[in-house]
């Protein structure tokens, strides 16, 4: 059987346990100079799904107990417990000190792997900052890295899809903003609009995740993009910028031919057609559309 909660496991054999909490009056416990009650006492509101009163009985007890048996246990205790509790910062914090102080802790798998998940439990929503988003990808790749063989090896790799997956919405989310904001605000990429802004976005998006769901999104935005940077453009500059928008819309109709957004794309590519000259015109007049 599977050790997800080898903490909770290891509590089961300690019937002399509850005794102690049931009976034992927790403000008591507190104050008590009893390391070993308040130890075992700790155990039982762990046990008892308490996990308030387990950490505030554990804080005072690592110091106490590091280095030892009983430590390894108290901390990641005290680490799941935090966890348990919803107290997502503090027990990253926990976990990650249990592996880096017990390398070879019986528990340093599941502090490796709870410190990637209680990083992703506390990641917001993709159009919010995602510091915390990198930092659990980054642990979960590190417990890859250091330990290939785990069991818990696919689960890691499966957390690492869905946070990039927030990633990949929070860019999305820019460039559709970028795009939405058009040529009314000035973006500070060498005085370009909005629109080149997108494009850079985007085109970053899809460099980085190649394999996105999102990509055709991605791509429908820098070919329009593209095109209304056109329009919009002095008169001078038309025919150079309708020319790449037209590049543009043959990758896009190369790479996605029966996609939803084609429809739409035809319509751009068609105010194109008066300024295409040389090979575009060339392609053009071969694929029937001139």
């Amino acid at each position: 059987m599977k050790r997800l909660f080898p903490i909770r496991r290891a509590l089961v054999g300690f019937a002399v346990v509850g005794v102690l909490a049931s009976c034992g009056n927790y403000n008591a416990q507190l104050k008590s100079s009893d390391t070993d009650l308040r130890y075992e006492a700790a155990k039982q509101y762990f046990y008892d799904g308490r996990y308030t009163r387990c950490s505030t009985l554990l804080y005072d007890l690592l110091a106490a107990t590091k280095g030892t048996e009983r430590g390894q246990e108290a901390l990641y205790m005290l680490a799941m417990a935090n966890y348990k509790a919803k107290n997502y910062d503090v027990a990253s914090e926990y976990f990650k000190k249990y592996y880096e102080s017990y390398p070879r802790g019986y528990y340093c798998q599941e502090a490796r792997l709870y410190t990637g998940l209680s990083l992703y439990k506390n990641t917001p929503e993709p159009i919010l900052d995602q510091t915390d988003t990198y930092k659990a990808i980054t642990e979960f790749n590190n417990f890859i890295e250091a330990m290939p063989d785990s069991r818990y090896r696919q689960t890691a790799q499966d957390y690492i899809f869905k946070l990039q997956d927030k990633l990949i919405e929070k860019e999305y989310a820019s460039a559709k903003l970028y795009f939405d904001l058009g040529a009314y605000f000035l973006n500070c990429l060498e005085g370009g609009s909005n629109y080149q802004a997108c494009i850079v976005t985007a085109q970053n998006a899809i460099n980085d995740y190649p394999y996105s769901p999102r990509r055709e999104d991605f791509a429908i935005l820098i070919l329009r993009s593209k095109f209304e940077m056109a329009e919009q453009s002095v008169e001078s500059k038309k025919a150079e910028r309708y020319q790449s928008a037209a590049e543009e819309f043959y990758s896009f109709e190369n790479e996605y031919p029966q996609s939803k957004f084609m429809k739409r794309a035809k319509e751009l590519y068609r105010k194109a057609k008066p300024y295409l000259t040389g090979e575009a015109a060339k392609y053009d007049e071969a694929a029937g559309q001139g």
